[in-house]
């Protein structure tokens, strides 16, 4: 018979702590935020071309909008901390794992 253990556990951060938590969180939140609105301009250019093409301004749809690529977009992180240096101050593969987290979305 296979009998399975549960472990509870509570943590107490001090305030150092807790500030680093709360700013790794909210720069998860700004590149996962970031690269979805990055995605969605895509999309709306694709919708824009297509509505243009029903309407009989353009004779057919060449924008070609491709899906989410994770792979791309990780690597884009580096050079958005360049611009955004806050960025910095949070784990890297917190913000590498908001990318992934947005692709399997």
């Amino acid at each position: 018979m296979l009998v399975k253990k549960t472990f509870k556990f509570r943590i107490f951060p001090n305030q150092k702590q807790i500030q680093l938590i709360n700013k790794t969180i909210g720069c998860s939140r700004f590149v996962f935020n970031f690269f979805l609105g990055k995605q969605k301009q895509k999309d709306a250019y694709w919708f824009i071309v297509e509505e243009m093409k029903q309407n009989g301004q353009l004779p057919s749809n060449n924008w070609k909008g491709d899906f989410f690529n994770k792979y791309g977009a990780v690597k884009a992180v580096r050079q958005l901390k360049e611009y955004y240096p806050f960025l910095k101050e949070v784990d890297s593969i917190s913000l590498q794992k908001s990318v992934e987290n947005l692709a399997d979305s």
